[in-house]
């Protein structure tokens, strides 16, 4: 009973606050409708208005573009029905060095965007504008000629505004909108506290490096009910401080489609991952791994809970590393996860086959990538449980396409310091799980199906120690 009454009181007082707030349309500050339109000045003197007191600034049904802005303390930005908040075109807009994001806080204090609005990066447009500042030299760009390790040629990253960026914030929600079409990772948020993400929609097929959230050194964080289709990882924790850390995390009943890995925690592992939750995620047409956890420039990740993941044609199931790419950093730890309910179906093609920009295809002959758990000599991942674990394999490998014996595991690179993804390893000599560099690992209730034979077997353990598995079966190999 008490409790009833306490949730009672909270909402009820919640719903007193929000009715006390002063509203700010950004039609009272000269914001005009239109695909022509600059409504840059509108939209921040609507914010500097509503920080005086505290209130809401409301953008209206209809088009409205506009240059970058910045969210002050005590802003709500509401996004009713119908609005579209439109990022201009024009590349100089967001400064002539590093791109300034679309919307940005810094050092600020229960902020919010919510509304059932569209948040549209209008990437294609802008791109062809970035090209073009670049092709006559009011922009200077390192990369744009270059292809990178995966033969891509695109902008750097620094002179493609992400859609939101939140650094040093506190007391964050955003609820309910959609965002679209970026050049950059779509959102991220670095050291923040105290963040909730509830039923947003992500769709941004436009560019590389398109992450559809990143959570960056952040702590308690709420991320729940929301929709992710990213050219990159869909929802991607990382750490790039030393100091910081990701930790207190809770993520439950999202959709995810990637061209890279759907659930991440990396690449970028600096400082520490810690207490995370993982519930009930549906993942779909997604070329790399359904859940990546990876450590590779000194951090500790552990503690880590995932339940309740169904996906299907995705080309990995489980990819758990430890590395080493910081040279200049201890190998870091990995440590105390448990991952459960997992049900994974691998198809024999390419599984974001169709899309926009697909992930880069690998450039070596290879059989179907298994799931792997990889440390490093003298450096063991320690301490993983999997646990009702289904994976459906298409089986049909071939010596003739690659080989690795069981007899000659060394022939498996350690590959230290390379970025960590399931193909960084080259042919694997397991269909099932490779396993190497492991200290405590429990199996329980494992199902591996091929829809054909596979001639290599469904599990290999190298350089491993306490190691239990029960109620393993295979079908169909």
């Amino acid at each position: 009973m008490k409790f009833f009454f306490g949730l009672f009181f909270l909402l009820t007082t919640t719903t007193t606050t929000f009715s006390q707030l002063h509203s700010f349309n950004i039609l009272s500050y000269g914001a005009k409708a239109g695909d022509g339109k600059d409504n840059t000045r509108a939209f921040q003197k609507a914010i500097e208005a509503a920080a005086l007191r505290g209130g809401i600034v409301v953008v209206p049904a209809g088009r409205f573009v506009t240059g970058p802005i910045r969210l002050r303390s005590n802003v709500q930005l509401f996004l009713a029905d119908k609005a579209v908040l439109l990022g201009s075109t024009q590349r100089l807009d967001y400064g002539p060095g590093k791109a300034i994001a679309l919307i940005s806080a810094d050092s600020q204090r229960n902020i919010s965007i919510t509304g059932k609005g569209t948040i549209d990066g209008q990437g294609p447009e802008l791109l062809k504008d970035i090209y073009r500042v670049l092709e006559n030299g009011s922009l200077q760009d390192a990369e744009w000629k270059t292809p990178n390790p995966w033969g891509q040629i695109r902008p750097e990253e620094k002179n493609r505004p992400m859609l939101i960026e939140f650094r040093n914030c506190e007391g964050i929600v955003i609820k309910g909108v959609s965002i679209t079409n970026g050049l950059d990772w779509i959102q991220n948020y670095k050291n923040c506290t105290d963040l909730t993400v509830d039923s947003i929609t992500v769709v941004s097929n436009v560019m590389w490096n398109n992450d559809g959230i990143d959570l960056v050194d952040c702590k308690k964080v709420r991320l729940t009910n929301s929709f992710f289709n990213a050219d990159d990882d869909g929802i991607c924790l990382k750490s790039e401080s030393p100091d910081g850390r990701c930790e207190d995390i809770y993520i439950s009943h999202c959709k995810i489609r990637s061209s890279a890995s759907a659930f991440k925690l990396g690449t970028a592992s600096r400082g520490r991952f810690s207490n995370i939750t993982v519930r009930d995620l549906t993942i779909y047409d997604t070329y790399r791994s359904a859940i990546a956890l990876e450590t590779v420039d000194g951090a500790i990740l552990e503690n880590i809970d995932i339940r309740g993941v169904k996906a299907t044609n995705t080309g990995n199931a489980v990819f758990i590393r430890l590395g080493r790419r910081n040279r200049k950093a201890p190998a870091g730890e990995l440590r105390h996860v448990y991952i459960g309910d997992v049900s994974v179906e691998v198809p024999a093609g390419k599984p974001d086959k169709g899309y926009d920009m697909e992930g880069p295809p690998v450039k070596f002959p290879h059989n179907i990538f298994p799931a792997s758990i990889t440390g490093l000599p003298g450096h063991p991942v320690q301490d993983i449980t999997l646990e009702n674990i289904d994976i459906t394999y298409p089986g049909g490998s071939g010596k003739e396409v690659a080989f690795v014996s069981p007899d000659s595991l060394s022939r498996v690179p350690e590959q230290e310091a390379d970025y960590p993804e399931f193909s960084m390893f080259g042919e694997l000599p397991a269909s099932g799980f490779y396993v190497r560099h492991v200290a405590g690992l429990r199996i329980k209730n494992c199902k591996l199906r091929y829809k054909t034979s596979d001639f290599r077997p469904a599990f290999i353990f190298d350089d491993t120690t306490g190691i239990l598995l029960s109620a393993i079966e295979t079908s169909g190999n």
